[in-house]
């Protein structure tokens, strides 16, 4: 596929993003060596941006992301895509709300998923920023859509833009790539307090209708207003 003009510039946009994104995965503690992987949808196309296989976060300026169609394809780069790419590609497919997806082994995430049990909700934190619990998706190989199978069926009717893939790690998703990234940050943290808290006692859950309201709040009403041109 030749990229137009207009498409080219539109995806050299998303692709300096991408790179700037990937950088804030080391930053938080969520990744190491070359593991790990954020994506974003390409507005309009069936295409998506995402970081090339095995290649250090030192190294990912713009120019070494790599475009893929919906198939997990090759489009346009000069490297492999990620061995994930299968998967972000199918929630792109399925779920067309969703403008990013990544994916860590962070550590108290990844612990959970080791276990195969979710994250209860006992922290105003979590009913704010996942409306619930952070729940286990099912086990599956990577190489192909198996996964992208898996986060897609947990997370189709849930709140929560966390899965916690068993014996695997995290994925986020998110309406855009930097969305996705802050839910990777915050799902590490909730895994380790919540994990912290255990080791001190039973954990209190919330209230379902408490956890309905904090999400509502959060979501809807929390942050600054827009301001559009006048």
């Amino acid at each position: 596929m030749t990229l137009t003009s207009d498409l080219a510039d539109t995806v050299a946009t998303i692709r300096a993003e991408v790179a700037h994104l990937h950088a804030e995965l080391p930053r938080w503690g969520l990744v190491v060596w070359t593991a790990g992987n954020v994506s974003a949808r390409v507005p309009g196309h069936d295409l998506l941006v995402i970081k090339p296989s095995g290649v250090g976060y030192d190294e990912l300026t713009p120019e070494a992301m790599v475009v893929c169609d919906l198939d997990g394809n090759l489009v346009d780069g000069d490297h492999s895509p990620s061995s994930d790419t299968a998967a972000h590609a199918y929630v792109y497919k399925h779920l067309p709300e969703v403008g990013g997806v990544v994916h860590t082994h962070s550590t108290y995430a990844t612990a959970w998923a080791a276990r195969g049990e979710p994250i209860p909700c006992v922290l105003t934190m979590m009913g704010d920023e996942f409306g619930g619990e952070i729940p286990i998706g099912p086990f599956a190989l990577i190489g192909d859509d198996s996964i992208g199978h898996g986060i897609v069926e947990t997370l189709r009717n849930h709140r929560s833009s966390a899965v916690l893939m068993q014996n695997h790690g995290p994925f986020t998703i998110g309406p855009t790539a930097k969305a996705a990234v802050k839910a990777a940050v915050m799902c590490e943290e909730v895994a380790r307090t919540v994990h912290i808290a255990r080791q001190l006692g039973e954990p209190i859950p919330i209230d379902p209708d408490k956890i309905v309201a904090l999400y509502e709040r959060y979501q809807n009403v929390y942050g600054q207003p827009e301001v559009t041109d006048r």
